[in-house]
């Protein structure tokens, strides 16, 4: 647990500060190359009902579920190289790491993701978003429902997230009202999706990239005391 803050600053980090359409791109591309379509579209198949069924996105372990149907395809030892080994620092938005620092003048920058325990941490570190927060990062299974413990984790007078989803942003600011400021960067698949733009209320800021986001503490977005 932090000292208390004056504001705190939580990023998302897929499609907020990396662009993880580019990377799931690269993926299919690899696979589709090393294993054929067929079994490329099968692996996507279980990915899409592991996240389902886990509620965010576990690459790992839908490979682990894929190996059950192809046990003797040593092959796959590679594909889980690739994801292990994937330069994400070169994945990162334009901006993303001046904004980290930007902001981090005026309060504190924590990384707030979902994700697995062993390929979303590494991304986070291998980009070089870890070190940008000096190792201030929480992965959560849902992590709009677990409001209490990041606020008993980084206690602070005013709250700003920025995150892709409307829905992530719409479902924290629920909770915590005024206290939150939500930022809405249209980035990926998901905030361009019409149906969930129309499906949530509008964020207090949208912008449309994460760079945008450097200029709003001199316009007064952000809660002073």
């Amino acid at each position: 647990m932090t000292a208390g803050n004056e504001i705190v600053f939580l990023f998302d980090c897929d499609n907020t500060l990396l662009n993880n359409d580019r990377v799931q791109d690269d993926l299919r591309a690899h696979l589709e190359r090393a294993f054929g379509a067929s079994n490329c579209n099968r692996y996507w198949e279980i990915f899409e009902l592991l996240r389902t069924e886990l509620g965010y996105a576990d690459y790992l372990g839908a490979l682990q579920r894929y190996r059950m149907d192809a046990t003797s395809d040593h092959r796959l030892l590679l594909m889980s190289e690739f994801l292990l080994d994937y330069p994400f620092a070169e994945c990162l938005y334009p901006g993303a790491l001046d904004v980290i620092e930007h902001v981090s003048k005026w309060g504190q920058a924590v990384i707030l993701s979902d994700g697995d325990v062993v390929l979303q941490p590494r991304k986070i570190q291998r980009s070089g978003l870890w070190q940008a927060v000096d190792g201030e990062v929480l992965i959560y299974v849902h992590k709009e429902k677990m409001l209490d413990d990041i606020q008993q984790r980084y206690p602070a007078r005013h709250y700003v997230m920025v995150d892709d989803k409307l829905r992530i942003l719409a479902a924290m600011k629920n909770v915590m009202g005024q206290r939150l400021t939500t930022v809405f960067p249209r980035q990926g698949h998901y905030a361009l999706d019409r149906d969930s733009i129309a499906a949530y209320p509008a964020a207090d800021l949208t912008i449309e990239r994460i760079a945008d986001l450097i200029q709003y503490r001199q316009l007064g977005l952000f809660y002073a005391g």
